[in-house]
């Protein structure tokens, strides 16, 4: 086909502008400050607080090592980048493309007395390692009467979507682990919560599933303090109080929420705003003080909503806030679909537009 050229420029800016949209975020990222007492603190994006704290997990304890694929070069996203240089093969190494095979040799490890920090390359990968993680992990000191248990095993796992993910790049998988006790999944908003949350998760006594939203890897930048700190597992964190209605979720979704408030706020309705951080176990009581007081609660994540994570949420506020409620649980969650569909993102993610109608929604009930 032939275009003039005074057709060609104005088509190839549209496709410019059209390429631009398409790489824009869904959300704004709200840079949270680092505790003072913690000392200096140096920028980093998730990643590399990620790589900063396996780094000094491995530095801590000789026995940690961290294992998966692609890991040994830095991993696809570099979480790992030079850590084999630094610690030897035999404590940063690679694994075959068997993600069922990386967590059994991750229980066995840790059964033998290591701390195993175990990569899964994207969350979407994780289902053929279900088995061993629910029905050997979760259950290992529960089945030999607590003899023995594999409590220092660490999965970490790329997770949620980026943009242009599509099916097998994007998806949150927490709620499928939620039925199985034995396990904690944690989810952080930012790189101080990642640090924080991980350095938890490699120190608690059971097998922990540690997600990371990729989509911050690169615009998640904070000042990360340096030294070896924890964060609480199990304990959601209000980030802003508020009067009429009770915001909920974690990851990347927080930062939605966190922009809805500001919205909501422009007219006049106060926002409690709640990050899960710990999906199993999450914060039951937290989440329903805050209910009690405001009366209304928006749920919101990115997995599809039927028997998602919300919906055990809103099912337990149902049942211990019922008479201080003053309209029905909201849940502002992705479609019962394939998640996520390529070109179709923009419209499958739950956007601070959904999420404020379902406020107006609650106040006008």
């Amino acid at each position: 086909m032939n275009l003039p050229i005074s057709r060609l420029i104005p088509t190839l800016s549209t496709c410019s502008s059209f390429f631009t949209r398409r790489r824009l975020a869904h959300f704004t990222f709200f840079k949270d400050q680092p505790d003072s007492s913690y000392g200096p603190t140096k920028e980093m994006n998730l990643c590399q607080t990620i790589q900063n704290t396996i780094d000094t997990t491995l530095g801590n304890d000789h026995t940690a090592i961290v294992f998966g694929e692609d890991v040994a070069f830095g991993g696809v996203f570099r979480c790992t980048a030079d850590l084999r240089q630094k610690y030897g093969a035999d404590r940063v190494f690679n694994t075959p493309l068997c993600e069922q095979g990386i967590i059994g040799f991750g229980i066995g490890a840790a059964v033998a007395g290591t701390t195993a920090i175990a990569e899964i390359q994207f969350a979407d990968y994780i289902f053929p390692a279900y088995d061993q993680i629910v029905n050997e992990a979760a259950k290992y000191r529960y089945r030999s009467q607590n003899l023995f248990n594999c409590g220092r095993l660490t999965i970490r796992a790329p997770w949620g979507a980026v943009g242009h993910g599509a099916l097998y790049h994007s998806q949150s998988p927490e709620a499928q682990f939620m039925h199985t006790p034995g396990i904690k999944v944690v989810i952080p908003r930012g790189a101080i919560q990642a640090k924080g949350l991980l350095l938890s998760c490699i120190k608690d006594d059971n097998p922990c599933i540690f997600f990371e939203p990729k989509i911050l890897y690169r615009s998640a930048k904070e000042d990360v303090p340096l030294k070896e700190y924890t964060i609480p597992l199990s304990k959601a964190e209000i980030i802003s109080e508020g009067t009429d209605v009770t915001l909920v979720s974690w990851g990347t979704q927080v930062h939605v929420l966190r922009e809805v408030a500001q919205l909501a706020a422009k007219e006049n309705i106060s926002c409690e705003v709640i990050d899960l951080r710990t999906i199993v176990p999450w914060d039951v009581d937290t989440i329903c003080q805050s209910v009690s007081k405001t009366g209304r609660l928006l749920i919101s994540h990115e997995a599809p909503i039927t028997g998602g994570v919300g919906a055990e949420i809103a099912a337990t506020v149902s049942r211990e806030c019922f008479l201080n409620l003053e309209a029905p649980v909201e849940r502002i969650c992705g479609y019962d679909i394939h998640p996520i569909p390529h070109v179709f993102e923009p419209f499958y993610f739950p956007s601070k537009w959904r999420c404020l109608d379902a406020i107006k929604r609650m106040m006008n009930f």
